[in-house]
């Protein structure tokens, strides 16, 4: 990654993560509520079902090593570490989120490595992972192909590679309009992206690096739901506390929350699913 960037990434993430789990908990993530959004659920459970049905979407029933690429505090990999009794690795820029995620595996007494590194060029051998999961972190990533071909060089052959990622909605049909960018500027802008694509361009790459077996999902209906519930516990008092004092950029990460809001409500961001297995 560039180093303006990777900086950006990993000061929005050590001031706010912190925050995000006295609020939320240990998901960093959108919740799933049903396929057609309209299932009314506990917001932890939402997140764990998006877990869960990501791994039925994509036929996951065993897995032994794990990379969690973009790990956050460890939600996700203590997860999948615990339900499959496998060996998880969580990546992160942020050193005060892989420090997170390295205490909560001491306390929940699960096995998991994390540390500090960068998805581009990720510190492991060839062939290391049976189960590569990327949930919500290619929107951070400033160059997609690398991205996915790193992924895929980690991926043990018969592995799978699972994303989730922010997109923008196709564009064969109808270009982006200028609104459509200004609006997407300001979401890059406020949450360190450096830019998004659409599920359509990252099947290509997808094809391009040899990944077999592709499927795709768009589950923009199933999780929209989450922006509101995200707007509704962001302006509690206990919360408004912690973005006193958090700093300016995740004040303004909150005051933007609408901007998603409307994004998906707009039919402009996409939740794109992707995963291919390696042969």
């Amino acid at each position: 990654m560039t180093s303006t960037l990777s900086e950006q990434i990993q000061q929005f993430y050590d001031a706010s993560s912190g925050l995000w789990e006295q609020v939320w908990g240990e998901h960093m993530h959108h919740g799933y509520y049903g396929a057609d959004g309209k299932t009314q659920k506990e917001r932890r459970q939402a997140q764990i079902d998006l877990i869960e049905e990501l791994l039925k979407w994509a036929g996951i029933t065993t897995a032994e090593k794990i990379l969690d690429v973009g790990c956050g505090i460890g939600g996700s990999s203590l997860y999948l570490a615990e339900k499959f009794g496998a060996e998880a690795t969580g990546i992160t820029l942020s050193p005060v989120q892989a420090n997170r995620a390295k205490e909560r595996s001491r306390v929940a007494q699960i096995s998991a490595n994390f540390q500090v590194a960068d998805a581009l060029n990720m510190p492991f051998e060839d062939n290391s992972f049976d189960l590569v999961w990327s949930l919500e972190s290619g929107e951070h990533m400033p160059d997609k192909q690398k991205f996915l071909a790193e992924c895929y060089r980690v991926l043990k052959p018969g592995g799978t590679f699972i994303m989730a990622t922010w997109c923008h909605r196709p564009t064969d049909q109808v270009p982006l309009t200028i609104d459509d960018r200004k609006r997407l500027a300001e979401i890059y802008r406020v949450y360190c992206l450096p830019y998004v694509i659409s599920l359509p361009e990252y099947t290509a790459i997808a094809q391009e690096i040899g990944l077999q077996d592709i499927q795709t999902a768009d589950w923009s209906t199933a999780v929209a739901p989450f922006w509101n519930v995200v707007i509704d516990s962001a302006f509690t008092p206990g919360a408004i506390f912690g973005l006193l004092t958090s700093g300016w950029t995740t004040i303004q990460a909150a005051l933007s929350l609408g901007s998603m809001q409307q994004g998906y409500k707009r039919g402009l961001i996409k939740f794109g699913l992707l995963c291919g297995k390696k042969v």
